[in-house]
């Protein structure tokens, strides 16, 4: 019997905890010879989702869950999930049921094939804004040209089954600053994809705004490419060798024509354009040196504050829980 660890990272998701776990039960409990266990993690939420999962895990012994201190984020909720699974098989998923369940049984056909991850992927956006879905597509074009290592699929999302070996593989990089998509392109191994089209929410609304996205964006790029600080130094030599033609050019002139009244409109526009180019620059260093800084800290990616994991719980811990849950 072989086991797999369904891990579900959860923010602000107490009304569908139960749907999520009902519906996707309904679908591995269909599948012969594997056991699976899921491992909710509340990424510090607002809202009672803690006490909810608490409820789960107490009516189903397969309901594990994992509650942060605080909000670490959907990367650090995922890194706890892998990190706390001990199965031979992983599926990340999300709690929104955007990541169909119906999927499973053919990700376990894909890892019954020889594949050591199935990994799904959109074929649209349909229900999603058109601006947001314009930058998506945007981002994975510039991401894919900055970078030679690795190249991520268009429509890729995080809802896929990895092996223990390529589970292990991305623990093995411990970077505070985490690109999970990236990080699963870099690991490498042998990779199916599952097209599937966009599931629109039904219940709750979206913990990503246009903001977090764009942050996003930006790690995924500078975590796995250095493009970026060669474009300021492309900058650089451009602006400098402008510059020494323009000098040259006012040298001749002031030779052939005399001294020539600077016109105010072109020194203005220089000065602006350089001040430009130079905070430009002095931003895309700046985000290669804040990774620096934040990775040399090597604080934990994440806090646990409670968990039913191991679940031999002293009557003291178990007291704990339970007096935290009718809060």
């Amino acid at each position: 019997m072989h086991t797999i660890d369904v891990i579900v990272p959860c923010y602000n998701e107490s009304e569908l905890v139960h749907v999520f776990y009902r519906e996707t039960t309904k679908i591995t409990n269909k599948i012969k010879n594997y056991s699976f266990r899921f491992l909710f993690i509340d990424d510090g939420s607002k809202d009672d989702t803690l006490q909810q999962l608490i409820k789960l895990a107490s009516e189903h012994s397969d309901a594990k869950y994992i509650s942060f201190s605080r909000n670490f984020g959907k990367e650090a909720g995922m890194y706890a999930g892998l990190k706390y699974s001990n199965a031979d098989y992983v599926i990340i998923m999300d709690a929104d049921l955007q990541h169909p369940p119906e999927l499973i049984p053919k990700m376990v056909e894909g890892i019954e094939e020889g594949y050591d991850c199935v990994a799904a992927r959109r074929t649209d956006r349909k229900g999603e804004a058109r601006i947001r879905s314009f930058f998506s597509r945007q981002f994975y074009k510039i991401i894919n040209k900055m970078t030679d290592k690795i190249e991520l699929v268009q429509g890729a999302v995080d809802y896929r089954i990895m092996s223990r070996q390529m589970v292990d593989a991305v623990l093995s990089l411990s970077e505070s600053q985490r690109f999970s998509k990236g990080i699963f392109e870099w690991v490498g191994f042998h990779k199916k994809w599952l097209p599937y089209e966009n599931v629109e929410r039904t219940i709750g609304t979206t913990k990503w705004s246009f903001k977090s996205l764009f942050k996003y964006a930006i790690d995924g790029i500078t975590a796995f490419s250095v493009a970026p600080l060669r474009m300021v130094t492309g900058f650089g030599f451009f602006i400098s060798l402008i510059a020494f033609i323009y000098i040259i050019v006012t040298l001749v002139q002031t030779l052939i024509f005399g001294i020539a009244v600077p016109g105010y409109v072109t020194t203005l526009s220089a000065v602006l354009f350089l001040g430009g180019i130079i905070e430009f620059s002095i931003g895309v260093v700046g985000e290669y040196l804040g990774h620096i800084y934040i990775e040399t800290k090597n604080r934990p990616l994440f806090i646990t504050r409670l968990t039913n994991i191991n679940d031999e719980l002293s009557d003291e811990k178990s007291e704990r829980i339970e007096s935290y849950g009718k809060l």
